[in-house]
């Protein structure tokens, strides 16, 4: 069978071998000319045989909606598009009536299994009629895991069902992370355990909590047990984001997704001004010591246990004398170290 490949980027690239080697053709375009099999959309087309199938895997939102656009100017009826990007389900209502318009098929295809794919294969949840399903499946089998297709492969229903199923996947990953991250926090926390590393590792063979994202966060405990350098920054596809609308409009209850999307906001602040104002009400209702930000900064990197009131005038100048410290991120590695089994370096 013959594909259209467009976006030919860590996933999408990918894809385009683990096709090849089940035999299929397939023409990939990138606007990358290094990775692009042809230099335009006009000669992907072209050198596709009808009725043709084109695969989009790229950027999500605009880019997505230009190139869907441009492939219907550019394809014939009988011609089938999917998308495999992280689309949002609604944009897929607009790609399917735009194409339709055209008589071109339309699927959309929720993609998971990230760089690791090409070997393990991906997990695919597909949206749209049985009649483009079964079309697409040669290529479907080819992308899925080995083994039954139910256990990796679903037709989740009409056109959106496939992102929609994706969205909702990538919504429980932002939960299962984020509790492996807290218990990941509270046993370096905890003096009595000398090996976190070694604790997740033990967890990942007879325990309930195994997985494959168990897997992975033992890999890097195993490269860098303290996570040393490593910054908490985190963003976000905007699938966990919109996992949590739906469960708005739809009076859904998600605390534990909806709580990991909030920490990920989180982490991207440097100064917390919801914190600012409990700090400043403290310091309002109980006469509790409102501290400037160098000496908040202080005790996060250990120069002090407590931070005793001082004279505003004193104040001023501690806050130079820590100014170039407070821009430092926190770290513990002493006690990190230890936990880990480390030696201190010569």
């Amino acid at each position: 069978m013959q594909l259209g490949l467009i976006g030919l980027g860590k996933m999408g690239g990918n894809m385009r071998e683990r096709i090849r080697a089940a035999g299929h053709e397939v023409i990939g375009y990138d606007i990358n000319p290094a990775v692009s099999d042809v230099k335009s959309l006009a000669e992907l087309v072209k050198k596709l045989e009808g009725p043709r199938i084109v695969w989009t895997m790229v950027a999500a939102g605009r880019i997505t909606r230009e190139t869907v656009a441009k492939l219907a100017d550019l394809l014939e009826p009988g011609d089938l598009v999917i998308d495999g990007g992280n689309s949002r389900f609604t944009d897929d209502f607009a790609n399917e009536k735009l194409l339709k318009s055209k008589g071109i098929g339309y699927l959309d295809c929720g993609v998971s299994g990230g760089i690791w794919g090409r070997a393990n294969g991906y997990g695919l949840m597909v949206g749209g009629t049985k009649a483009n399903v079964k079309r697409a499946m040669p290529i479907f089998d080819a992308l899925r895991p080995e083994g039954p297709r139910d256990e990796g492969f679903v037709h989740a229903g009409k056109v959106g069902a496939g992102h929609y199923t994706k969205m909702v996947h990538n919504g429980i990953e932002y939960g299962l992370m984020h509790a492996y991250a807290e218990g990941y926090e509270l046993l370096m926390a905890k003096d009595i355990v000398e090996d976190v590393p070694g604790a997740f590792k033990a967890w990942t063979r007879g325990t309930v909590v195994r997985s494959w994202l168990l897997d992975l966060l033992v890999d890097a405990l195993e490269k860098n047990p303290t996570l040393e350098d490593v910054s908490d920054y985190t963003v976000d596809s905007g699938e966990g984001k919109w996992t949590v609308e739906e469960a708005i409009a739809l009076d859904v209850p998600m605390p534990v997704i909806s709580a990991s999307l909030f920490a990920r906001f989180a982490s991207r602040q440097a100064i917390s001004p919801a914190m600012q104002a409990v700090s400043a009400l403290r310091g309002g209702f109980g006469g509790h010591q409102v501290m400037t930000i160098a000496e908040g900064q202080a005790l996060r990197i250990g120069e002090a246990d407590t931070v005793a009131p001082a004279p505003r005038a004193a104040k001023k100048a501690a806050s130079k004398a820590t100014a170039a410290k407070a821009a430092q991120p926190a770290t513990k590695k002493t006690a990190a170290r230890k936990k880990a089994g480390l030696k201190k370096a010569d």
